[in-house]
């Protein structure tokens, strides 16, 4: 018997579309999962949904299920949590995290899911992939008991780094965005808020995510001397332009990359199975509810995608629910 499904391809930049699919009979090691919830990254997403992704990026962006090439047709994303409805005995029936594009049913090797705790609700869990980010850019920065510390960029990754920094003891942690609608997103958080303008100064560490030149100046601002900004956002094909003239030498600022593509050389000894892992645990705290900022169904995606990249919908995590006889 056929197993058929459903999956969402940007047909051309702009313009997304359902496509039927026919799943391939697993083999002994593999997994079918019907999937519950997947989640649209809005930076990294609405980028490829325009078509923003520059050639030489091309295979650094892949993400590990995409099927077709940038710019289109291509089907693309990697927050899906599923139910297992075939594969090995332990993990069918469990709910898992997958790196999948959204689909309604799909084939992956068994390895390539990740149980998710019985204390994460399966709507939450389509986090872990953000979180996993936060977690690696914390790996990075090695922020310290009793550190200065602004994040700025109110998004997804930024509020996750955030959420994440207020379960250290003794910091100073403030979200800085120029939206101030992410205010009542930090309150949740249990962390500080404040307009670029209004920000407090003499920070050990920013950590930047607003993916705008003026963010990153504004980072560089916000340090003490010897400080450091950790770098998150994407720019995709823009230039970004920068102050390293005035204080930057003087002051001996650092500016410093971080990416989830690799897991942080500080944590080397840690496999990506095991910073997703920790990722799942970390979303058992409740407040991350505050991440998910919107819903719909899976066969509304082709009109709810182009009001996300507009920013129509002014969405962090935006969340597809797929119906039980997917």
């Amino acid at each position: 018997m056929k197993r058929a499904a459903r999956a969402f391809w940007l047909g051309s930049p702009g313009r997304g579309e359902v496509r039927d699919v026919v799943l391939p009979d697993p083999a002994e090691d593999e997994v079918v999962v019907r999937s519950l919830y997947s989640g649209v990254s809005r930076g990294t997403e609405t980028l490829v949904f325009r078509g923003g992704v520059p050639e030489n990026q091309h295979a650094v962006m892949r993400a590990p299920f995409q099927e077709g090439d940038f710019p289109a047709p291509v089907k693309y994303g990697y927050l899906n949590v599923g139910l297992v409805e075939e594969g090995p005995a332990d993990l069918v029936g469990r709910t898992v995290f997958c790196l999948y594009p959204h689909q309604t049913r799909y084939v992956v090797p068994a390895t390539a899911v990740t149980p998710v705790p019985d204390s994460v609700p399966a709507a939450r869990a389509v986090l872990a992939g953000t979180v996993e980010t936060a977690v690696n850019a914390l790996w990075d920065a090695r922020p310290l008991v009793g550190d200065r510390i602004a994040v700025v960029g109110g998004g997804m990754v930024g509020c996750s780094v955030a959420a994440l920094l207020a379960r250290f003891p003794g910091v100073r942690v403030q979200l800085v965005d120029a939206d101030p609608a992410r205010a009542e997103v930090a309150e949740a958080l249990g962390v500080g808020f404040a307009s670029p303008a209004d920000a407090l100064g003499d920070c050990d560490l920013v950590v930047h995510a607003s993916a705008t030149e003026q963010g990153l100046t504004r980072s560089l601002e916000l340090l003490t001397a010897e400080g450091t900004v950790l770098e998150l956002s994407w720019y995709g094909d823009r230039q970004v332009s920068l102050p390293l003239g005035e204080a930057f030498h003087s002051r001996r600022l650092v500016i410093r990359s971080s990416q989830v593509g690799t897991v942080s050389p500080a944590r080397a000894n840690r496999s990506y199975a095991d910073r997703l892992a920790l990722a799942l645990e970390l979303l058992a705290d409740p407040a991350l509810d505050a991440l998910v900022t919107g819903e719909s169904a899976f066969e509304e995606l082709p009109e709810v995608m182009p009001r996300l990249a507009s920013g129509e919908i002014p969405a962090l995590c935006h969340r597809v629910r797929y119906s039980a006889s997917a």
